[in-house]
């Protein structure tokens, strides 16, 4: 009965290390994607890194998908031109497939 309960002990605590160690590691994928996605490197790629792994998963939710970011941008542009119609929609496909 001892030697079980100390197997169940030693399996609890390592069983705990490997869970934050796979959730560090889907943490840090993310993260590369989405500093690829974005095209950062040298230090600003380093500066979001440390932002991204530092905040929470709910924190970092709340910005914007790097797509998000792209629609935001021409469309700012976009209305800056004042485009309308068909030159808007032309003026957004070059602009989302460019940037």
């Amino acid at each position: 009965m001892t030697k079980m309960l100390l197997a169940v002990a030693v399996a609890m605590l390592v069983s705990g290390p490997v869970l934050a160690e796979n959730a560090q590691q889907s943490r840090m994928k993310e993260c590369n994607v989405e500093a690829k996605d974005k095209a950062l490197s040298g230090d600003a790629r380093k500066s979001f890194m440390k932002e991204c792994l530092s905040a929470t998963k709910s924190e970092h939710k709340k910005g914007l998908t790097a797509q998000q970011e792209k629609m935001k941008s021409c469309n700012a542009e976009a209305k800056t031109k004042g485009l309308k119609a068909g030159e808007r929609k032309a003026f957004m496909k070059e602009c989302l497939s460019s940037k």
